[in-house]
């Protein structure tokens, strides 16, 4: 694949008509961050995706599908679309993340994210979030944009 570089953090590139943003979610650098270490797992190597699975977010503050079965050990690779014409995030965490985090954003409503466990889209954009489920449990999914949990837009992942 080409990478073109837009001068900010992230690299684009065009995929089925979407713009691709490959800034989130790939890279095993922060893999041993402080919040990573919840129990959730942790970012994967792109270079080692056990499965690819597509998820859609649109308007009606849904994740298409909400729900995903994994096995403890692999590595995922989220391929996530906005359909919608709002901004929609994609993001992995432990239900006490994901309320601090949600609260966080509440107080920031503007706060861009750049972590591995998560990728912010907007209308139309594609990109991935690839991580490596380690412990058996449930990981929540959430859209921490302001109004869009709380307008029903969250998920999970059941670990085996």
């Amino acid at each position: 694949m080409s990478h073109e570089s837009d001068g900010e953090d992230e690299d684009h590139h065009s995929e089925g008509g979407h713009q691709v943003s490959e800034g989130h979610g790939h890279d095993d650098s922060h893999a041993d961050e402080a919040h990573h270490d919840s129990g959730i797992g942790k970012p994967g190597d792109a270079n080692s995706v056990d499965r690819v699975i597509s998820v859609v977010m649109d308007d009606t503050m849904r994740f298409i599908p909400d729900s995903f079965e994994v096995v403890a050990g692999e590595t995922i690779q989220f391929y996530v679309v906005n359909q919608g014409k709002l901004a929609h995030e994609f993001v992995l965490g432990s239900a006490e993340e994901i309320k601090e985090h949600h609260e966080l954003m509440k107080k920031f409503p503007g706060m861009e994210h750049d972590e591995p466990n998560s990728i912010s889209l907007d209308t139309n954009g594609a990109g991935t979030v690839t991580w490596s489920f380690t412990n058996a449990g449930v990981v929540d999914i959430a859209c921490l944009k302001p109004g869009h949990l709380e307008g029903g837009m969250k998920g999970s992942v059941t670990v085996q």
